[in-house]
């Protein structure tokens, strides 16, 4: 899969640093169908807007996003510089502003986890497999879309419930993300505005004890995405799929992290998703990247890949479920590398059991 990836990615949308001869700012040339012939941003902003099916309201706004899109694809070289083992490049992001992009797709409502939050065992990690990749073993549902909202925190707390309860019941059922938008007010008392807070942000853990104290999660067939927190909550207790017995945070060892992932299922896991907005493929592993948190995602594996050629050696990497849908990133996951905290991918993890119920 990885070598057709990247054969259609080389074909696809490959970018390089080039020059115009008076001097001006660097452009980037998007190679497409094997035409390398050298583009301008007005190109490549007409090839955004028919790929993505982008209109705007008025000349003027049309105009602003331009504007805003020739800005984003000197930000994509300067990422590409500072994480060059990743592709970088234009994604359906690429007319927001990183305030735009921050508030209309992330949502991660606070920092740091409870004072008195569970912690999980300590596992033994002599034994763990050196691939590993839940996917492989029917415990991930497909890609999701979060849409213009900020509800990543409730993909991934269903995400995390989804594969718990796979592992309980051996079925897998997709959860609905909506019930926790519209239903889940869970707060922090020692944190003032801390609440989960549908589009405007919430916490897994926050997710998890709302779960707990509501009975459980619906079927998203039986409560569908609609992408908004302007609904009433339709949460019906006789049509619980999925409950949790008990959930923790995961020590910010790798080992560990690693060994409650092969142990319980993925895991629900924080990160900052800045180079994630111009992410299009391959591993990323920037040499500086901002620790505070504001996405939710899931961690499904971890592997190794040569993705390093001036190096030639192996090097680890966690692949994490997105919400942003398939079109994003490789089919809807991002791969980042294991081994320094990279974006705090380690700082907020939890995991999470399910009750042993059956929804048939």
């Amino acid at each position: 899969m990885n070598h057709s990836f990247f054969l259609s990615l080389s074909l696809s949308l490959l970018f390089v640093s080039v020059f115009s001869s008076d001097g001006a700012d660097p452009l980037i040339r998007q190679v497409i169908d094997g035409d390398d012939a050298r583009l301008g941003a007005e190109d490549h902003f007409s090839a955004f807007k028919i790929r993505f099916g982008k209109t705007y309201s008025s000349e003027a706004e049309h105009d602003y996003r331009f504007k805003v899109f020739n800005a984003n694809l000197r930000r994509a070289k300067r990422h590409q510089n500072m994480d060059p083992s990743a592709t970088h490049g234009v994604t359906r992001f690429s007319d927001l502003t990183p305030s735009e992009f921050r508030n209309s797709v992330l949502g991660l409502r606070r920092l740091r986890l409870p004072s008195d939050a569970n912690k999980a065992p300590i596992l033994p990690t002599d034994n763990l497999p050196n691939d590993f990749d839940w996917r492989d073993h029917g415990a991930v549902t497909p890609v999701k879309n979060q849409g213009s909202c900020g509800s990543c925190w409730s993909f991934s707390t269903n995400g995390a419930l989804e594969g718990a309860h796979f592992l309980s019941t051996g079925e897998l059922v997709s959860l609905s993300e909506q019930q926790l938008v519209d239903c889940d007010h869970e707060c922090d008392p020692d944190e003032p505005g801390s609440c989960d807070s549908g589009c405007n942000g919430g916490l897994m853990n926050s997710a998890f004890e709302y779960i707990l104290k509501s009975g459980g999660v619906m079927r998203e067939k039986d409560y569908p995405y609609s992408g908004t927190d302007c609904g009433t909550c339709k949460f019906d207790k006789t049509k619980i799929a999925a409950s949790v017995a008990n959930f923790s945070v995961v020590s910010l060892d790798e080992n560990q992290i690693a060994a409650n992932l092969v142990k319980n299922g993925p895991l629900a896991v924080a990160i900052n998703a800045v180079f994630m907005q111009t992410y299009i493929g391959g591993v990323s592993c920037p040499y500086i990247c901002s620790k505070h948190l504001d996405h939710g995602v899931l961690l499904v594996g971890y592997g190794s890949d040569a993705y390093a050629p001036i190096r030639m050696k192996e090097k680890p990497y966690w692949i994490i479920k997105n919400s942003w849908g398939e079109n994003w990133g490789e089919n809807g996951y991002y791969k980042i590398c294991r081994g320094r905290n990279i974006c705090g991918v380690d700082s907020m993890v939890s995991t999470v059991a399910a009750v042993h119920t059956s929804t048939t």
